[in-house]
Formats: C-alpha cells, sequence, structure tokens
C-alpha cells in the first residue's frame, strides 16, 4: 500500500486540544498540521501558500482534512495549484460569503464555486450556525463533492464535544484508502 500523506488544515484561531483534528492528530503522529502565521486575522493568500507548501513537501498522494474557514482554503488552493492532493475531507464549510458572517475573513470571499480536481466529502452539520445546510449542498454540488449529514451537531469543532469522532474518522478512512489507489 502507497504511503499517504495527512495534511490537517483547522480553520480560524487553530483548533484546541478539544478538537476532533488534536484528537485524530494524537492518535496518527504521521498526519500533519499545516501551520498558519497568523491564526485570528487570516491572509487569503498566506493561508494558500502555506498549504502549497506543505503539499510540495510531499512525496507521496495526500489527503486535505480542513475544517472551517480551511474548506474555502481548499477551494481557493485548488483555484491557484494542481499537486498530488488526491482527497479531502471538507468539514463545516464556513460560509464567508453571508452578510452577518464574523469579520476578519473577507478575503476569503468570493469562495470558488468549481469542481475540484479529486476525491472530496463534504460534512455538513443540520444547525451549523457558519453555514447553512442549503449552502453546504450547494458548496457540495459546486465542487462534485458527496455530501454527508452529521445530525444536529452545530459547527462540528470543539464546541460539539465530538472526541475523536468516529463518523468523520470513518469518512477520511476511506479517502485515505481512495488515495492509496489512485
Amino acid at each position: 500500500m502507497t504511503d499517504v500523506r495527512v495534511l490537517i488544515l483547522p480553520g480560524r484561531g487553530n483548533s484546541t486540544d478539544q478538537h476532533w483534528q488534536t484528537h485524530w492528530e494524537t492518535r496518527h503522529p504521521a498526519y500533519r498540521r499545516v501551520q498558519q502565521r497568523e491564526w485570528q486575522n487570516p491572509d487569503r493568500d498566506d493561508w494558500v501558500e502555506a498549504l502549497q507548501a506543505a503539499i510540495a513537501e510531499a512525496d507521496t498522494p495526500v489527503v486535505l482534512v480542513a475544517h472551517s474557514l480551511s474548506v474555502s482554503l481548499v477551494a481557493h488552493w485548488a483555484s491557484r495549484y494542481s499537486g498530488p492532493v488526491k482527497a479531502a475531507l471538507l468539514v463545516a464549510p464556513s460560509d464567508v460569503e453571508a452578510p452577518d458572517y464574523p469579520p476578519g475573513t473577507q478575503g476569503f470571499a468570493p469562495i470558488p464555486l468549481r469542481p475540484l480536481p479529486f476525491e472530496s466529502v463534504v460534512v455538513a452539520s443540520t444547525d451549523d450556525p457558519k453555514v447553512s445546510l442549503a449552502r453546504a449542498e450547494r458548496f457540495a454540488e459546486a465542487w462534485g463533492a458527496r455530501l454527508e449529514i452529521a445530525g444536529a451537531k452545530g459547527h462540528l469543532g470543539a464546541a460539539s464535544q465530538l472526541g475523536d469522532w468516529p463518523f468523520g474518522a470513518a469518512l477520511l478512512d476511506r479517502l485515505i484508502d481512495h488515495a492509496a489507489r489512485a
């Protein structure tokens, strides 16, 4: 089986110790978090370049695990670059185009709505305060991604108390298998 590089892409503010992304990194030390220079007031171009640098280091297929604002990051990266990315788990996309979205992320709008050139799954909650289910469905459709509904779990972050989040981990395992075969 081919090795696969898993890159963890937290949203704005980074992922705390209580976040499922951090749980997964603890359980899988080979998973690598892409560090951003500025987590609180993100700059789209800086974030895209940090992601590109991490992807360029990979000599194996890459699977991206994005949460919240980093879902938009993946769409922006794919509109500029290509590379060994074979799959992406896109969890709780934030609707940065919504008029009431918190300040500090406007540089991520508009969100590219072109098919992603790799296998992808969008995971949405039915009661996410940062994106309506209709918008999450629209993103999935535009990106050519499969949509998975996680139930009423809020923004699917630390506050959702998902722990190791087996539902998401199973989706990631399937994407890793796909990437290893691609």
